[in-house]
């Protein structure tokens, strides 16, 4: 009989550490993120749709500008890659974009547009670490890139002043990034933060799409394949947590949520929203889904964006 029970347990962490490599594989190692195109949650909606031709002209206008590539080694070593782009005039704010998950800074050209053609600031567009151009094996889910962007927010202060003012915007895995560095120790030169459609931690967001994906509990392989990313990545999902950065925040923030969003469910922007200690907004789109508050509701976004951010970024 203890022989037996045993086997059984051999064989259940046999079992367990096949698939906590088998979902570090997936969701963590720098690979192709095949199930980001078969989701059913990331299809575009019908009112997404009809805003295809603002990327197509968002895209156009990417590849019309003259960016600078800025590098520069993060605290670990690794080699991140960034796009600037100086403003026409002479500008005291520069916008930092933060782009989402497999995706890249060049995905984030409509948000580059909107504060470079209609807000006149400098803009800055990372490519976040095993992203783009960025160098690395592992995504950080923005824990590990929290300290990046505290060096690519000194080097725009570096290169466009001690006065310069700075707004960090991020959508989806740039939006809990963006949340993330909100809780660090931040220059006063950080005037307002914008975060589109964020989640609330690391744990939460792939607990949740262990159940809806795979129907999973997440325990224990949630467990199992954090700590094969401590081992790997150098955090636990339990500690990237973009809720307790945000009640360390001092600097104002614009929260924006789709209410059909099924992805990044919108419960957890109220979550973060009703945490934060600091001058806030909260944005709600009707029928956008996950990422596309922009895209569905262009104009609006615009307004509320240069509102909030006006309050704080003179």
């Amino acid at each position: 009989m203890t022989i037996v029970i045993i086997a059984i347990i051999v064989l259940l962490l046999i079992l367990f550490t096949i698939t906590s490599f088998y979902f570090y594989r997936v969701a963590i190692a720098r690979t192709t993120k095949e199930f980001m195109n078969d989701s059913p949650d990331l299809q575009p909606s019908v009112l997404s749709e009809a805003a295809n031709e603002f990327l197509n002209e968002d895209r156009e206008w990417w590849k019309n500008q003259s960016f600078e590539v800025w590098e520069m080694d993060s605290n670990d070593g690794i080699h991140l890659h960034a796009y600037y782009l100086a403003a026409r005039e002479h500008s005291g704010k520069t916008a930092i974009i933060a782009h989402g998950y497999s995706g890249s800074a060049m995905e984030m050209s409509g948000f580059a547009k909107l504060y470079y053609e209609r807000l006149g600031y400098n803009i800055l567009l990372p490519d976040g670490r095993a992203h783009g151009q960025s160098g690395g094996h592992y995504i950080g889910f923005g824990w590990p890139e929290r300290k990046d962007y505290l060096k690519w927010i000194q080097r725009a202060i570096d290169v466009n002043g001690a006065d310069t003012q700075i707004v960090l915007h991020g959508v989806s895995m740039g939006g809990a990034t963006v949340m993330m560095t909100s809780g660090e120790k931040l220059p006063a030169n950080v005037k307002a933060v914008v975060e589109d459609c964020g989640y609330t931690s690391v744990k939460d967001e792939l607990s949740f799409q262990l159940k809806r994906m795979y129907h999973l509990p997440a325990f224990p392989i949630l467990h199992a394949t954090s700590l094969l990313t401590k081992l790997r990545a150098g955090y636990f999902f339990g500690e990237a947590s973009a809720l307790k950065q945000v009640r360390n925040s001092q600097t104002p923030t614009l929260f924006i949520h789709g209410d059909n969003d099924m992805f990044v469910p919108t419960e957890m922007v109220h979550t973060v929203y009703e945490n934060s200690p600091v001058e806030k907004e909260l944005y709600i789109v009707p029928g956008a889904g996950h990422a596309e508050a922009y895209r569905v509701n262009q104009e609006q976004y615009e307004m509320v964006v240069a509102r909030f951010i006006g309050r704080f970024v003179k």
